[in-house]
């Protein structure tokens, strides 16, 4: 009996899988999947996205291209609930089916909004909302910087309203409002803005606009994006949201130090009214000339009161000029006074300045000098017999200790040929030449031969005390 299965068509791997392929693509070209967004890794370095939709039983893996991607109004993330629309294909590398999505959108705004409330949570509780964290607009900046479309209607309306209202210096980065990348670009251009130095070539902005006009949720949902609501939060530059109409609301706006209902809004924010400031300087000139006027007017009349109470100059001075003139009418008298006066103590002082006076204080002198003359040779006599006395001491010690008085007792004294006392026999060789030193001089020799004939040498004289018998004569 033959084998039933020997009779079936024999496939390759290949042709199996790419006929699994055609029959899912031509059943399911086109469906509708709901699903969680799980394990969301994109975009690749390709640009394409992958990740899986999941629900309670099952899991599809997904796929979406590059061009598809940069075309989805909102960016996907993990966790969020969404219904992908595209067609399911095999992948035969791994015998895996899955779903190459050409459009993707929330499960409905509950989803959408359900992750935002999620979000805000999760930033609220790390304080970015924290109303102590926001700064004050300046009154009058001098660079505006813009965070928007660079060809929208949203910049023109800013443009016109700062031109109407206080024309100043404006920087536009451009960045993509809507769509794949829009969160990252906008984070970009709010940290580009505070990474300017001050006095660069590019001039930093004092106060920054983030602006887009009005749309869905979707639309809006890149000003949404954790980075985004980082980088605003981080910004130490003034930051204005201005993100769709006044019933829209993002993260940006709860950051922002201020949120304004319209980009125009946002503009009158940033900058006051040039007229208007012109005419409150103008009515503040004039406030401030007639107050200075009222002033000097009012202090004027308080100095004339004040001046009727004072005395008059005359009557102040009147007291003093007659004192004045009694001094001047008494003066002369009491200089002719004064003169007569001292010149009586001259003519008593006078008189005592005689001849006699002087020799007798001449003569009290010199006796005193002849006293003091006495009393100095007295004290110098005792001064050099103590020194004498002392001197006579300190050569007794001398004479002690110096070996000149032994070697007139009969000894002598023996050096080597380098001059230095050799004290034992061992320390001299035959044939050595040596010095003897006696009392009176000093003759040469070599050891083991008989001393020559020299000629000797007198002995140093030292200094003698005046009671030495050798020598009679005085130190002085």
């Amino acid at each position: 009996m033959t084998d039933a299965s020997s009779n079936a068509a024999e496939y390759t791997v290949s042709e199996i899988s790419f006929a699994l392929k055609r029959s899912i693509e031509d059943q399911f070209g086109f469906v509708r999947v709901r699903g969680e967004i799980s394990g969301y890794r994109g975009p690749h370095s390709s640009g394409h996205a992958y990740f899986a939709l999941k629900d309670e039983g099952a899991r599809i893996e997904a796929v979406v291209w590059r061009g598809v991607l940069g075309k989805l109004r909102f960016k996907p993330e993990e966790g969020m609930e969404v219904i992908a629309t595209g067609r399911l294909t095999t992948y035969p590398n791994s015998s895996k089916y899955q779903i190459v999505i050409d459009a993707l959108e929330p499960a409905g705004a509950g989803a959408l909004m359900a992750l935002l409330e999620e979000r805000k949570r999760k930033l609220g509780a790390e304080g970015l909302f924290d109303p102590g964290r926001k700064q004050l607009l300046p009154y009058l900046p001098r660079v505006v910087g813009v965070v928007t479309s660079p060809t929208g209607a949203v910049i023109r309306d800013i443009l016109h309203r700062l031109a109407d209202r206080f024309p100043v210096h404006v920087l536009v980065w451009p960045v993509k409002v809507q769509g794949e990348g829009c969160g990252d670009e906008v984070a970009a251009g709010i940290a580009g803005f505070n990474a300017l130095a001050e006095g660069g070539a590019i001039p930093r902005p004092d106060v920054l606009i983030v602006a887009r006009g009005g749309g869905s949720l979707e639309d809006l949902w890149g000003f949404n994006d954790e980075a985004v609501v980082r980088a605003a939060a981080a910004s130490d530059i003034p930051l204005i949201s201005a993100v769709g109409h006044e019933t829209d609301w993002t993260l940006i706006d709860l950051v922002a130090d201020v949120r304004a209902p319209t980009p125009t809004g946002a503009a009158e924010m940033a900058v006051p009214v040039r007229r208007e400031l012109l005419d409150r300087v103008d009515d503040l000139g004039r406030r401030l000339t007639g107050a200075s006027l009222r002033a000097i007017d009012l202090r004027r009349t308080r100095l004339v009161a004040c001046a009727r109470a004072l005395p008059r100059a005359a009557d102040i001075l009147a007291l003093p000029r007659q004192r004045f003139d009694a001094a001047a009418n008494a003066l002369p008298k009491a200089l002719i006074a004064n003169t007569t006066l001292h010149a009586r103590q001259f003519e008593r002082v006078t008189a005592r300045l005689t001849p006699a006076s002087l020799l007798r204080t001449q003569a009290q002198l010199a006796e005193r000098l002849s006293a003091l003359s006495v009393r100095g040779g007295r004290a110098v006599g005792e001064l050099i017999a103590r020194r004498r006395a002392r001197l006579d001491q300190v050569a007794s010690v001398f004479d002690a200790v110096n070996h000149m008085a032994t070697l007139r007792r009969g000894y002598a004294l023996v050096r080597d040929d380098e001059g230095k006392p050799v004290f034992r026999a061992g320390g001299l060789l035959a044939g050595a030449a040596i010095e003897i030193e006696f009392a009176d001089g000093r003759v040469g020799g070599r050891v083991g031969d008989e001393a020559p004939a020299a000629e000797a040498k007198p002995a140093p004289r030292r200094a003698k005390a005046k009671h030495d018998p050798d020598d009679q004569g005085n130190l002085f």
